[in-house]
């Protein structure tokens, strides 16, 4: 059976991502690509940004109704381009966490500017002027809530004035988000700096993969001691969503400490 599941998932690709004549997706991709797609819609993140391909947002759509016909996915998705980036959302477990975001004192946003010397907390003066994107990302969201579970949506925000780093790290569900001013450049302070790195893996027994990754995201060493408290909390609110659910098992986070010449956010 897992065979044909794969065999099956990797013609729906070839199908739909396919770009001209050029080559289509290898079979590993094909079937992380179904397993990333598998995880958001099982509420493990709240969405997954989409860069397999240069496949465009009514391919993708139309590879999920796939995925939907096939009995792989179940719930209602959403796929958003905003400013060319292509996400699958999972609309209300976004929407869940936009509005703890929004109602917490605390965003743990990282100052990563280049014309600092090392990565810092930013400031509370700071930390209002990223509520304004959350709050324009959770309006345009939150039409889509009310879609059936069998349906795929799609949805266009051409050309934010956001911080797509900081507005992409949040909505991929991570515990932290990266923040610099882009009216001074899109340069960091990141290179050559001691960096937590975390990678969330689990096997998807729904496709029979042994690993896949569903979380990989870094905090500086140099602040980790100030965020240790909320990456251990948000840890363990994803053990708890992780053991409500059946497509995927045994769950592992691995961290190691790594130092990059360039990090390109």
């Amino acid at each position: 059976m897992a065979v044909s599941l794969h065999g099956e998932l990797r013609s729906a690709a070839t199908r739909h991502l396919r770009e001209g004549r050029r080559r289509s997706l290898s079979a590993s991709a094909s079937l992380n690509l179904a397993a990333e797609i598998l995880a958001v819609d099982s509420g493990l993140k709240p969405s997954f940004l989409y860069d397999y391909s240069a496949a465009g947002v009514e391919q993708i759509q139309s590879y999920l109704k796939e995925l939907q016909h096939m009995g792989l996915i179940q719930g209602h998705l959403l796929v958003l381009n905003i400013a060319g980036n292509i996400l699958i959302i999972n609309v209300p477990r976004a929407i869940s966490c936009l509005d703890t975001l929004l109602g917490s004192e605390d965003l743990h946003l990282i100052d990563v500017s280049a014309s600092l010397e090392h990565p810092v907390m930013c400031s509370q003066i700071q930390v209002p002027q990223m509520r304004s994107p959350l709050l324009e990302l959770l309006d345009h969201l939150q039409p889509y809530q009310g879609e059936k579970p069998a349906m795929v949506s799609v949805g266009d925000i051409h050309s934010p004035v956001w911080n797509l780093c900081t507005v992409f790290g949040f909505l991929l569900g991570f515990p932290a988000a990266y923040w610099f001013d882009t009216t001074r450049g899109f340069e960091n302070c990141l290179s050559l700096i001691p960096l937590r790195h975390f990678s969330v893996q689990a096997s998807c027994s729904r496709i029979n993969l042994h690993r896949v990754q569903l979380y990989s995201f870094t905090v500086p060493e140099s602040v980790y001691p100030s965020m240790q408290v909320h990456v251990e909390d948000w840890i363990e609110r994803l053990k708890q969503i992780f053991n409500g659910q059946s497509n995927f098992t045994d769950l592992q986070i691995i961290t190691n400490t790594v130092t990059l010449t360039a990090v390109a956010l």
